[in-house]
């Protein structure tokens, strides 16, 4: 019996010596496997955040450098309107950025004689009769269209034939026939001033002489020379709002003043030539030459004009922008002189 529980004993002894012994390594491994998994999961994170980082270190680099690669496409547009802007070049193919005198002058010649013969018919656009109804349209076509005198001329002229006549006009009804031509109150006033002045200072008759025109009221230089040159014959130089534009495109002078821009054209060419000269200009002004859409591609003088490209300079475009005669339209007289190549222009209120 007691062999037997030895025996027992021995056996629960050598079962329990042996159960740790096999259970030992399983553990063992056990953590290995553990520590072995967590190893690697910390190496994937430390690999995935290292990838992380470097990547948004790239993105902040790429971000840092972006502005940078931007900044030209931001600045194409102000040097694209500036390119815009400066379209019209200063000194065209063919000009030297500084013109001798004397290579002015010979330009200068040369475009009148082009301009002669463009314009043969050339004349001055208002409808006159005599020397006073030349005054008084010139005076009248102040800040206005020479074609919206002439068509108020006519009635103005049958109801004030004489400087006597239109002196005794009485105001009010004076302003309603000049109405359609504007600012009609100060040229009425102007009207009776000068044909008073006429009456008692003269005898009824427009003087011939420049020191003498210059005292009527609302009588300058440029109307002057208007009643001068095409009634009387003497030579000048008419400096409107064409030809003055027109003079400081052609290099003739930098001048604003009217004045001033008569004394440089006069001083370029011959007396001879002043009064024809003015109608001419300011025909190419009217007609071609325009203050905001000079009809470039269109104008038999571009091959000498410094200032070729301020306008349209494709031809098809450019020659829609003539006007009168040369657009196929009236010219601004509705009693033109003979060999106009246009059709008279229309009376008041007709089509």
């Amino acid at each position: 019996m007691t062999a037997k529980k030895t025996e027992k004993k021995t056996a629960a002894t050598g079962t329990a010596a042996a159960e740790p012994a096999a259970t030992e390594p399983a553990a063992a491994g056990t953590a290995r496997t553990a520590t072995t998994g967590a190893a690697a999961k910390k190496a994937v994170t430390k690999k995935a955040v290292t990838k992380k980082a470097a990547a948004t270190k790239a993105a902040g680099k790429a971000s840092a450098k972006a502005p940078a690669k931007k900044a030209p496409a931001k600045k194409a547009p102000a040097r694209k309107a500036a390119a815009k802007k400066t379209s019209a070049p200063a000194n065209p193919p063919g000009f030297a950025k500084r013109e001798s005198r004397a290579a002015m002058t010979h330009r200068a010649h040369l475009i009148n004689e082009e301009l002669a013969e463009v314009y043969p018919y050339a004349h001055p656009e208002l409808d006159f009769e005599n020397p006073f109804q030349l005054l008084v349209a010139t005076v009248l076509s102040a800040q206005t269209t020479d074609l919206r005198v002439n068509q108020t001329t006519p009635a103005l002229f049958a109801k004030y034939p004489t400087p006597e006549d239109m002196a005794a006009a009485v105001p009010e009804e004076l302003e309603e026939v000049i109405r359609p031509t504007g600012f009609f109150r100060a040229k009425a006033r102007s009207l009776l001033g000068l044909s008073a002045a006429l009456r008692d200072e003269f005898g009824g008759e427009v003087p011939g002489e420049l020191k003498d025109l210059v005292t009527l009221p609302g009588v300058g230089r440029k109307t002057a020379f208007v009643v001068l040159g095409n009634a009387f014959g003497v030579p000048g130089i008419t400096v409107d709002t064409h030809f003055g534009r027109l003079a400081r495109r052609w290099k003739w002078t930098a001048e604003e003043d009217p004045v001033k821009v008569e004394a440089d054209v006069a001083a370029i060419f011959p007396e001879s030539e002043w009064t024809m000269l003015s109608h001419r200009v300011i025909f190419h002004g009217r007609r071609i030459c325009h203050a905001r859409k000079p009809a470039c591609g269109a104008c038999p003088i571009a091959p000498l004009c410094p200032s070729y490209g301020v306008g349209e300079t494709d031809p098809e475009k450019a020659t829609k922008l003539l006007k009168y005669e040369k657009g196929g339209m009236p010219g601004q007289r509705l009693k033109p002189p003979p060999g106009f190549p246009g059709p008279p222009a229309p009376p008041l209120g007709g089509a």
